[in-house]
């Protein structure tokens, strides 16, 4: 490691980078390499982005075109092996130029600046961005110094400095955490592992094995959070017992280090909080959650009481199953996130009955894996373009549904079909990317959320 480097607009001086893909990831990236003192040079495939990125100062050039490069910071969704690298990757790769994510160039800033901030990451196919966001308001309300982002947002590299006793807490996907090469988390959970992103990963092994990197650099005393809830996890979790870490095992519904009795979250000396008092955390996939956050909390030493108050007062993340209006007894519920079917399981187990609005472009097996909880759905109304596969799985497990088509269409008609047969909910959890109809699951969630509105204001009249 160099020499501490005071000022934080030098630290990254006399080094020259270039940044692959300018949305929100790679722009911020690139803002904040100019400010540590970078020579940068951007690209993005798409005209309209090196446009704004120029217009706010960033050099504009092909990474391959650049004579010299002592990283490229590729962002997450752009491949750099699977399935197909992307031209530029490829090229600057085979010249010996590293890639990184944005993560680690963090670490190594606050590192160089002579910080000694704890960084704690967080991973799992699923939970993992309300997990971050819980750890953080926790750690906040404790009076820890905290910056939270990654994969959650903002960038990694957008966060500020942080003193000696500050700490990241940083959502890693797997995309980010295969590029990892000498992070440390003294700190980190592993929530879960369904499949996911396969395509990216060749296949269940190599998305198991971007997921554990995670771990590989952790030290002597050390942090390791496992969920126990599924196989894999729990197999992780073994297969890290070497001895070096601390292992902490926690679940959402079954005995381990910390976990929920009922809506109880305990360990070993007894109540750690009441999650019957924290209404932004409903459901076994959040108490396992709420486990996850509690025990790297704990190992940041914030006291129990601390922790149950924070998730009482846990105001909960936009888009994973947030009340967005209440229509004359029909309560609307924006789960956008939910892009794959484990994820929608998890929402659908929180209800009784229900209408439920799903679709857009589906994963591998659809909503098959759902099956379970077909008896729940009163009526499904569906959008997007695989909605005519989600249409014959339900009809052929008789259960009610039509083809809305678009949102616009899915949200009157799942009024109306709430209302003539009686149920009180009405559950937007798509099991589904929504590329098909939106820039992102965000942008489906705020439309889901206007339509639902515009239903108060017309009820209202």
């Amino acid at each position: 490691m160099s020499a501490p480097v005071e000022n934080w607009s030098h630290v990254f001086a006399g080094r020259r980078y270039a940044v692959l893909g300018l949305g929100v990831n790679g722009l911020p990236a690139a803002q904040a390499l100019v400010a540590m003192g970078a020579s940068v040079i951007a690209w993005d495939d798409n005209e309209a982005r090196r446009g704004a990125a120029a217009a706010v100062g960033i050099t504009i050039g092909r990474p391959s075109d650049a004579s010299k490069l002592d990283g490229l910071i590729l962002s997450p969704g752009i491949p750099h092996a699977l399935p197909v690298p992307h031209p530029e990757a490829a090229a600057v790769m085979a010249r010996g130029v590293p890639i990184f994510t944005d993560a680690e160039l963090l670490f190594r800033a606050v590192r160089d600046s002579g910080s000694s901030a704890r960084f704690v990451g967080i991973t799992g196919t699923n939970g993992k961005s309300t997990t971050t966001a819980l750890l953080a308001h926790i750690l906040a309300d404790a009076g820890i110094e905290v910056a939270a982002g990654g994969n959650l947002g903002p960038a990694a590299l957008a966060l500020p400095r942080l003193g000696d006793d500050g700490v990241y807490v940083l959502e890693m996907s797997s995309y980010m955490l295969e590029r990892i090469v000498n992070m440390r988390f003294s700190a980190g959970a592993m929530l879960n592992l369904t499949p996911d992103h396969l395509d990216r990963h060749g296949n269940m092994a190599g998305y198991e094995a971007a997921k554990s990197r995670l771990f590989v650099g952790q030290e002597a005393g050390d942090v390791a959070v496992f969920g126990i809830d599924d196989a894999a996890t729990a197999a992780m979790a073994t297969r890290f017992e070497d001895g070096k870490r601390r292992i902490v095992r926690i679940s959402g519904c079954q005995r381990a280090d910390i976990f929920a009795r009922g809506r109880k979250l305990v360990d070993h000396s007894g109540v750690i909080a009441d999650l019957d008092a924290a209404a932004a955390l409903p459901g076994t996939h959040n108490a396992q959650n709420a486990a996850a956050a509690a025990a790297l909390a704990l190992a940041f030493g914030v006291p129990r009481e601390v922790i149950g108050r924070a998730m009482a007062s846990f105001p909960g993340l936009p888009h994973r199953q947030r009340v967005v209006a209440s229509v004359a007894g029909v309560t609307f519920i924006d789960d956008s996130k939910a892009t794959n079917a484990d994820s929608a399981a998890r929402a659908l187990d929180c209800h009784e009955r229900l209408v439920w609005i799903a679709g857009g472009i589906g994963k591998d097996g659809g909503i098959t894996p759902l099956a379970p909880w077909f008896s729940r759905v009163a009526h499904a109304v569906l959008i997007g373009r695989d909605a005519p596969e989600f249409a014959a799985t339900l009809a052929s497990a008789g259960v009610s549904c039509e083809i809305a088509g678009t949102i616009e269409n899915a949200v009157p008609s799942a009024f109306a079909a709430a209302r003539r047969i009686g149920v009180d909910t009405v559950l937007l959890s798509p099991a589904a990317a929504s590329f098909d109809q939106f820039a992102d699951y965000a942008a489906r969630g705020r439309r889901f959320a206007e339509l639902a509105a515009r239903l108060v204001s017309m009820e209202a009249r």
